[in-house]
């Protein structure tokens, strides 16, 4: 039986999608390091790109829930009729009313063709794993029950996190001596059609881990099991020989212990049903500050509303620990508890385990509830508590601010056993000044009793990881958000007669002078820690250091050797910047101990062009010969002559101004005449002039079109303006968003007068979109540069910042403090001066902190009160970002409906033309039409 669901549709114009989330334990496919410290600092141009990553297929995505998350976007031009005729619809409208529909072929095609595999390599950079996967979901997989709590969602069949995208298929590659790949050997054995997570090599590379579900006939997913694969012969089978053993992926999974053994997150076996919801509630609902606290948080959504959601976090979140060996014996390992992390260390002998116990918080996620860590010994014995950390609803919402107590407790990457964390001195409040500011401190698993722990660094700035070399280096990096300041420090861990000095000291947002960070190598205990480096006689101490290489021209990434006593760079390898856009991806020289030889030395790069889509090639010393390890089928070769270029050009008060054009192919100004063009973009915060002005991103990337890129409507004859930057600045003790709307407005002013004078745009005809805070710019511009375009596109957003009183994006004072500010960017304040259409598109299930669905709801009430044509799609079981393909075919086909009328307004087959009729009639028509679709 299909579900009866209700599809508001209250006007029409696009929308775009978010990648779809590969969920994965952050140490499964180790082929890069699990932790990298370079700061980013997000851009609008880093948005514009964020549709397809280059590396997609080297490690697993992670659906990023974040109001500063966004992807591509949309905007066709056909003929009306051709707009009608390449329709085809899942079923009649007569049974349906309009129901989901599909966009013409040639952009459909782009949209259904497969993903190129994912990739692993094993420990030993002998092996090579291609991890196969599907296109975009069903939504009948969204429209599975979901338990919201504590700020996740969980599917309470499967017990896992809700919407988990899998693997199809295994196929393992030996990598021979010419560095070509051998021929393939499938992994075999698990049920067909399995959904496959969480792969994971065992240290010696002997063996794959992965978890299998399966479809049930009752249209569910099973629960998970572990299974195991043998690498040479591809034979799998489950770890557990028990049937009912099942995993617990709410959180923590599992992780391998020792080459033969790992320690699993299970579904307790003497649990029983899932708690009853009373159908009289016990009492009323109380919160109380007796205390008088400070306590101000951001709009988080899917919290603990009750006891009753109490009790059903804790009844999914529980697993039972067990400790199963390759041979078939299992043991129970502590009590049941909610467990979050298992991380051994690095000599096998502990596992530091981080648990989360009550009270709960209702008013935010299970991020801020009280956790406890723990030390127990690799056989199951506890050894003692490193902390138990209190509920911590008290975080400032200021940049910076943290918990209180230890944090960021890990393992040493050189040292067998030897943990290391941070405590703040400024109790958590960035606005509190203080010097130290953080605290870095070390200890051994087991100290001698009375041995307090060793201080190994004081920072003035708030912590920002380090990276290990051994006892006479190490990296340790702070910053700090308000002054964008980022400083390396060089420290020798075992010699407390060497003091600490800095190696750079630098803005996060100068982009030009990133000296790059250190590349990092796996050792033979599988931690990853900074690589030294060997050249010929010489008694330099060396290291390599990789970088974006931004310059004016465009990103060109390098890799130097670098004396980490003289500071002196010698640049070993650099991408080709004539045709191509290279990087470095991994070190893959690092199997033996010691310093690794330059004359030896072997990495690999990714490499792509404009129309060349991304392959992977190992590069060897002394010569630097190339071998190429992918042969990756170009993904569209519809639009594989596409146009690329990165433009530059000047905002009115000086600020230099950057963006990518896209031209269909086959495309003449000269003899085609302007376009219909659609500009699609992100704003971005900058202290500096100078700093906005950089150029970020490669004019020779590959342009990747995700499922609701608006490069997909290259394909319908439109140009395309990529992330123009819109940078916002706020120089010195100037707060960039108290003149948000101006240099939004005259950032939007540029990039239009640009593309006109080019001659590629024509000027009645160009349209602007965005996702998120992009959605939130959008709706500002038609609001305040009316002049500009002749309609928007504005998903996912947030339009009413008095709903957001506690902060957003990188606005850190509250409503109360700013608020002016506040009203004056709200464009549901400014909601009686847009004109222009507007399409409004929503996840019915939005979690993103930020961007309730009711956002949209209320701008489109307040747009419809004021006569504005407008249109509001919410779109069923979706999130933040929009996954299957259902939803994502709709909202193609809402944009190329767009593109079909003139002037860009919008229409429906079998409906009123909107543009036959005066406009506030129209938009009333149109606004307040709601129509029934099942599925």
């Amino acid at each position: 039986m299909m579900r009866m669901h209700k599809l508001y549709h209250r006007l029409t114009l696009l929308s775009l999608s978010s990648p779809l989330s590969l969920p994965s334990n952050p140490s499964l496919l180790p082929l890069l390091p699990p932790f990298t410290p370079t700061l980013r600092y997000r851009t609008s141009a880093n948005f514009a790109s964020m549709s397809t990553s280059r590396l997609s297929h080297i490690t697993p995505l992670a659906a990023v829930s974040t109001e500063d998350s966004a992807a591509g976007a949309v905007n066709g031009s056909v003929s009306p009729s051709a707009a009608v005729d390449n329709f085809t619809d899942y079923e009649d409208d007569s049974t349906l009313g309009v129901g989901y529909r599909v966009p013409p072929p040639v952009i459909r095609d782009i949209v259904d063709a497969p993903p190129v595999p994912a990739l692993s390599f094993s420990p030993h950079r002998d092996k090579i794993i291609f991890l196969k996967r599907r296109a975009l979901p069903p939504l009948t997989e969204l429209a599975r029950p979901e338990e919201k709590l504590a700020g996740i969602r969980i599917d309470g069949h499967c017990n896992s996190r809700s919407r988990m995208s899998f693997y199809t298929g295994l196929g393992i590659h030996q990598i021979l001596p010419d560095g070509t790949l051998g021929p393939e050997v499938e992994v075999h054995g698990f049920p067909e059609g399995a959904k496959i997570n969480f792969v994971s090599w065992s240290p010696d590379a002997r063996h794959l881990s992965f978890s299998v579900r399966v479809n049930e006939e009752d249209n569910n997913t099973s629960k998970l099991k572990v299974w195991i694969a043998d690498v040479e012969t591809g034979n799998a089978r489950p770890l557990f020989q028990s049937p009912d053993v099942y995993l617990n992926a709410v959180f923590e999974n599992y992780v391998w212990v020792d080459n033969s053994t790992l320690l699993v997150c299970t579904i307790p076996s003497t649990r029983a049903a899932p708690p009853k919801k009373p159908l009289v509630p016990g009492g009323p609902k109380i919160q109380s500050n007796e205390m008088k606290s400070v306590i101000q948080v951001r709009t988080y959504q899917d919290l603990l509303k009750d006891e009753y959601d109490e009790d059903l976090f804790d009844y999914y979140a529980t697993s039972q620990l067990v400790l199963a060996s390759l041979d078939g014996t299992t043991k129970n390992f502590g009590p049941p508890a909610v467990y979050t992390s298992l991380d051994p260390s690095p000599d096998e002998k502990y596992i530091m385990i981080n648990s989360l116990h009550r009270p709960y918080s209702f008013i935010a996620p299970c991020g801020i509830f009280p956790k406890k860590v723990e030390l127990w010994s690799a056989d199951g014995k506890f050894v003692r508590e490193l902390c138990d950390l209190p509920l911590a609803e008290d975080i400032p919402i200021t940049s910076n601010s943290v918990r209180k107590g230890m944090r960021s407790i890990n393992w040493r990457a050189d040292k067998p056993s030897t943990l290391y964390w941070v405590e703040t001195q400024d109790g958590g409040d960035a606005k509190v000044e203080v010097s130290p500011r953080d605290i870095v401190y070390s200890q051994p698993a087991e100290p001698l009793e009375g041995e307090p722990p060793v201080i190994l660094h004081k920072l003035d700035l708030r912590y920002g990881g380090i990276s290990w070399c051994d006892d006479s280096l190490a990296f340790v990096y702070e910053s700090w958000f308000k002054t964008r300041r980022i400083r390396t420090w060089v420290i020798s861990p075992g010699s407390e007669d060497v003091a600490p000095r800095i190696l750079f000291d630098r803005s996060s947002e100068d982009v030009y002078s990133d000296p790059g960070s250190p590349m990092l190598r796996r050792t033979q205990t599988g931690t990853y820690t900074i690589a030294k480096i060997k050249k010929g006689g010489d008694e330099g101490r060396y290291i390599l250091l990789k970088g974006s290489g931004a310059t004016p021209e465009g990103n060109i990434p390098f890799l130097d050797l670098f004396d980490i006593h003289t500071g002196n760079k010698e640049r070993i390898w650099e991408s080709d910047k004539e045709k191509y856009f290279e990087t470095v991806v991994a070190l893959m020289s690092d199997q033996e101990e010691g310093d690794l030889q330059l004359d030896r030395l072997k990495i690999l790069i990714s490499k792509e062009s404009k129309t060349e889509n991304t392959q992977y090639y190992f590069v060897s010393w002394p010569d630097a010969k190339r071998v190429k390890v992918t042969n990756f089928p170009h993904p569209y070769p519809q639009l594989a002559s596409l146009q690329k270029e990165m433009i530059r050009y000047q905002r009115k008060d000086g600020v230099q101004l950057t963006a990518t054009l896209y031209l269909p192919p086959g495309y003449n100004p000269s003899t085609d005449g302007p376009l219909p063009c659609l500009v699609w973009s992100y704003p971005g915060e900058f202290k500096s002039k100078d700093a906005a002005s950089q150029v970020r991103g490669s004019p020779n990337e590959f342009a990747g079109i995700g499922s609701t890129s608006p490069l997909l409507w290259l394909a319908q004859r439109f140009a395309i303006l990529s992330g123009p930057t819109i940078p916002i600045i706020g120089e010195g003790k100037e707060e960039a968003n108290d003149s948000y709307v101006e240099q939004l407005v005259a950032s939007a002013e540029a990039a239009v007068e640009e593309v006109i004078r080019r001659g590629v745009a024509h000027p009645k005809k160009i349209a602007v979109g965005g996702h998120s805070y992009g959605a939130f710019m959008t709706a500002n511009l038609l609001a305040h540069a009316p002049h500009l375009f002749c309609c928007g596109i504005a998903r996912s957003g947030a339009y009413n910042r008095t709903l957001t009183p506690f902060g957003f994006q990188n606005e850190d004072r509250t409503l109360w403090e700013a608020t002016n500010t506040y009203v004056e960017m709200s464009p549901f304040m400014s909601a009686n001066k847009i004109k222009k259409p507007i399409l409004l598109i929503h996840g019915e299930e939005d979690n993103n902190p930020g961007t309730l669905t009711m956002q949209s709801d209320r701008f489109f009430s307040a747009l419809k009160g004021h006569g504005a044509l407008c249109r509001l799609v919410i779109l069923p079981y979706e999130s933040h970002g929009y996954s299957s393909r259902e939803s994502i075919m709709h909202v193609l086909w809402e944009t190329v409906e767009v593109a079909a009328k003139k002037n860009v307004i919008l229409s429906m087959k079998n409906l009123i033309l909107c543009q036959d009729l005066p406009c506030e009639k129209s938009a009333n028509i149109l606004g307040s039409t709601r129509i029934e679709a099942s599925k």
